[in-house]
């Protein structure tokens, strides 16, 4: 295996919303030009974000998924110095006509750092574990360290 695909998971409830809206938005294209709001919308459930390592050739790529179709242009990958595994906070802000909130959410991103400060961030998930075993994988093609930043003291693998 030369090449390793990395999406963040769907959720089975986007998955399930998101097919059901297309369906609905292609049949309904035939009365009406409504159906393109719910196609939108079936588009926007589906949508998952990811990247894309080509070891074989030495390319990546920061990749668009909608059901397993990936779009993305292709860089050759640098020379890789280290894989880094940290936690860190997802943001969101919740808003209505009166009120506000930002919710935050334990997050764990895996970068490639190349030319000292330089990074290609290639995963995130909420599962630590799943994040070291992509980062195992991708360390293993590119024959490099691992920096565990995950606690308040980092450690390499």
């Amino acid at each position: 295996m030369e090449k390793i695909v990395i999406n963040r998971k769907l959720a089975i409830w986007k998955l399930i919303l998101g097919s059901l809206a297309l369906v609905l938005g292609v049949i309904s294209l035939f009365s009406s030009f409504k159906g393109f709001l719910l196609i939108g919308m079936g588009v926007f459930l589906l949508l998952t974000e990811g990247s894309e390592f080509d070891f074989k050739n030495g390319f990546y790529r920061k990749t668009k998924s909608i059901l397993g179709v990936s779009l993305g242009s292709w860089k050759p990958i640098p020379k890789i110095e280290y894989v880094s595994v940290f936690k860190t906070n997802e943001n969101t802000t919740l808003r209505s006509r009166t009120a506000e909130a930002n919710v935050s959410k334990e997050i764990i991103k895996l970068n490639l750092f190349y030319d000292t400060n330089k990074k290609i961030e290639a995963y995130s998930t909420y599962k630590k574990c799943d994040a070291f075993e992509k980062a195992k994988q991708i360390a293993s093609f590119l024959n490099t360290d691992i920096l565990d930043a995950t606690e308040r003291e980092s450690k390499w693998l």
